[in-house]
């Protein structure tokens, strides 16, 4: 983002941020908080559509599909599938949006010919639960950052100190509020995912780097409560098991974000050649996962904020990826598999309302980016997309994030994203369409019932059928 932009974007929410002029660590007044189902959602939205419509007013979400099943169905129906771009951008009219455009946007259109931002109408479409939403309001006047380090830890007025099971910052104040909502953003407490990560090389060919059967868990949102208890109290965990290539099948992954992130992930790692489970604390931050992306770039940021200063420019009306169901959702890689990009037809571009946090690497601090920026929804507090920076200010990597909403138990599903990169040249698909043997995608609000690998010595037993 160029300066000018920056300052543009200030320039536009300085009326809401002068709202926030409180202490950088309190939680907002009581009076502040009366905004929350009022003008703003409970979630901390802007209630009303934007002027010209074509933001809709938030009217609760999707619930329900036509033809969708949560028993039997083995993926997301797209509820938009029938609809037509309003526009479309190319590099030939990209300078008419160009105010709507992240410059991770601009790059991929300037970088590679015939690469298309099709533009669909915008719905406002995450869920919340009604204990979400209260729990969410109680956090507005009681959730603080802590730790010794801005950023490490929270605190709340719940159990153990810490935030009731919602939002913490429904009215954020600086960019690790924001980044914290993002941890902590609404989502199925358990989703089952069978899909590939890919990589296309820089010659546009497609190698599959894994298939692996996987559960992401969200455990404060597991509507039994029992999750979080079961995975250390954390705020979100994966376990999975690679079905393929066969030279690393049985393969086997457990992993565990914390609260308190000072402490470090929880993760291990099973070799079947060598039928060990080994401890894995080095998967965070830049270290390579499948020779591709960092650790701390799942789901567009996952980690501690420990290297960077997040610095929250504002807020404003962007073209992003939102209501992705054509990635996730298909199992044929060639249909949206291009030689140097997504195939523009398997991609949803939608307008929303974005916070924008710039983060700078500190003095001294070790990793491979310089600078990052996170575009994160008003709606469903994710990540959409990102860009990676080299000291020079040149763009390292952008990152889209294949969202869409997890509408069989509400909250949003992440669990996807495509991987640019610039410098080597080719792109990464993680979790890309389904399994070819028909497994495909289902939605849990609860944990129970379900047999999950939960600790080291289950993922080896997980791992040897």
């Amino acid at each position: 983002m160029t300066m000018n932009e920056i300052l543009s974007v200030r320039m536009i929410v300085a009326g809401a941020m002068a709202l926030l002029a409180t202490s950088a660590l309190a939680a907002v007044t009581v009076e502040e908080a009366k905004q929350l189902g009022a003008s703003l959602t409970e979630f901390g939205a802007e209630q009303a559509a934007n002027a010209d419509g074509s933001i809709p007013a938030y009217s609760g979400g999707i619930d329900q599909v036509a033809g969708y099943d949560p028993r039997t169905s083995r993926h997301y129906i797209d509820p938009f599938r029938s609809e037509k771009p309003l526009y479309s951008i190319d590099a030939e009219n990209m300078a008419q949006y160009d105010t709507l455009l992240a410059p991770g946007t601009k790059a991929l259109i300037k970088a590679y010919t015939g690469y298309r931002v099709d533009v669909y109408p915008s719905h406002r479409s995450m869920r919340y639960t009604p204990t979400v939403l209260q729990n969410t309001v109680k956090n507005a006047t009681t959730a603080k950052l802590a730790g010794a380090v801005k950023g490490d830890t929270l605190e709340g007025t719940d159990k153990e100190n810490l935030p009731y099971e919602g939002l913490p910052f429904p009215i954020p104040q600086n960019g690790y509020e924001v980044m914290w909502n993002n941890t902590f953003r609404f989502s199925a407490a358990v989703s089952e995912f069978t899909g590939k990560a890919l990589m296309i090389d820089s010659a546009g060919n497609p190698i599959e780097l894994t298939q692996a059967k996987a559960f992401y868990l969200h455990p404060w949102y597991d509507s039994k409560g029992t999750l979080r208890q079961q995975t250390f109290g954390s705020t979100f965990g994966f376990t999975s098991v690679v079905t393929s290539p066969p030279k690393i099948a049985g393969a086997g992954y457990l992993g565990y974000y914390l609260v308190d992130t000072s402490l470090g992930q929880k993760a291990w790692y099973y070799t079947p050649g060598q039928r060990r489970i080994r401890p894995a604390p080095d998967f965070s931050y830049d270290m390579l996962m499948n020779g591709a992306i960092f650790w701390d770039e799942l789901a567009g940021f996952s980690g501690r904020m420990d290297r960077f200063d997040f610095k929250l420019v504002g807020k404003k009306e962007m073209l992003v990826p939102y209501n992705v169901f054509g990635i996730t959702n298909t199992i044929p890689t060639k249909a949206f598999a291009g030689k140097k990009f997504v195939n523009p037809d398997a991609l949803r571009w939608e307008k929303h309302r974005m916070w924008i946090v710039d983060s700078i690497r500190k003095p001294n601090a070790s990793h491979a980016y310089a600078r990052r920026t996170f575009y994160i929804d008003e709606d469903c507090w994710c990540i959409t997309q990102t860009e990676a920076y080299d000291a020079a200010g040149n763009i390292l990597r952008v990152a889209l994030i294949n969202s869409f909403p997890s509408y069989a138990t509400g909250g949003i599903n992440l669990n996807s994203w495509t991987n640019y990169d610039f410098v080597k040249g080719g792109y990464y698909v993680f979790n890309a369409g389904q399994a070819d043997d028909g497994h495909g995608m289902r939605d849990y609000d609860t944990a129970e019932g379900l047999q999950l690998a939960l600790n080291p010595q289950a993922i080896v037993g997980k791992s040897a059928q």
